[in-house]
């Protein structure tokens, strides 16, 4: 699942293999765009802003993609075999003398002037990888409406930029709190301590090929896709929700005994896997 580490991982991936290199195969497919032509340009750089990607090519224009839930960029040797989806699922081909990058199932492409990114990205609060970080601005953006579950908040990328339903459900579980904790009722000592630990948390994983917030082998999460298995600190069994906003559910992992605040009357059911 795509959030702030993963997309500053593509970032340097599609850094290393565009930047600073004349484009000589340039293919955008989406309608708005199709008849965009970037050959004879050099890419300039790749810049992760939160889960957005921003692809700056010379002449003053911007390619701007997110993933999402499940996009991706892949990169290949020009010669290589392109595997990521099948060819229908391709949204944008970039390539030069030596790589090729392919960007399957982004749900969001634009061509825009770079003079125009903020219309894409000024909204997002502080990023978590970025060097607007700002801890005391995150915290103000977080509890402007203390009323509201910590893990909406969380998700909210105008109040920090780069977390998502993994690290939500982890952050939460280190702060001892449920997801469904307002807020404002957060322990003075645990708010001051959360914009930090986010922080720590993404900077642990931007650089791993397996993201882990345990520090534990093979144990990659305290609770995160656990239901309903033991929590790692107290071996309670871990329980699954959904939260959400009204608009968007997202499956919730909490421990019922060590993680303090409110919780659904009910959780989901979950289907334990047969093995073979």
């Amino acid at each position: 699942m795509p959030e702030g580490d993963t997309v500053w991982q593509t970032a340097n991936r599609l850094h290393a293999a565009l930047a600073g290199k004349v484009l000589i195969r340039s293919d955008l497919r989406v309608p708005k765009y199709a008849t965009a032509d970037l050959t004879g340009r050099s890419v300039l750089d790749v810049t992760p802003r939160g889960k957005h990607l921003l692809t700056r090519i010379e002449g003053g224009l911007t390619l701007h993609s997110h993933l999402r839930m499940d996009g991706a960029w892949k990169v290949f040797a020009n010669g290589q075999r392109w595997s990521g989806g099948p060819s229908h699922q391709i949204r944008a081909v970039l390539g030069n003398a030596d790589r090729t990058a392919v960007g399957y199932r982004l749900p969001v492409l634009a061509l825009l002037r770079t003079s125009e990114e903020q219309r894409v990205v000024g909204h997002l609060g502080p990023d978590l990888l970025g060097p607007d970080w700002d801890p005391d601005r995150a915290l103000a953006n977080l509890l402007v409406d203390p009323a509201r579950p910590l893990g909406e908040a969380l998700l909210d990328q105008r109040n920090l930029a780069g977390i998502g339903n993994v690290f939500k459900c982890e952050l939460c579980h280190l702060l001892r709190v449920t997801p469904w904790l307002p807020v404002g009722d957060l322990p003075p000592g645990h708010a001051a301590q959360l914009p930090g630990l986010a922080k720590k948390l993404l900077e642990a994983n931007r650089d791993r090929p397996v993201r882990n917030t345990t520090g534990l082998p093979r144990q990659n999460f305290f609770v995160y896709g656990r239901a309903p298995r033991p929590c790692l600190r107290c071996q309670t069994p871990v329980r699954m929700a959904d939260q959400g906003d009204g608009t968007r559910e997202r499956p919730t992992y909490w421990c019922p005994a060590c993680q303090t605040g409110p919780s659904p009357t009910a959780a989901r059911p979950v289907q334990r896997r047969t093995t073979f």
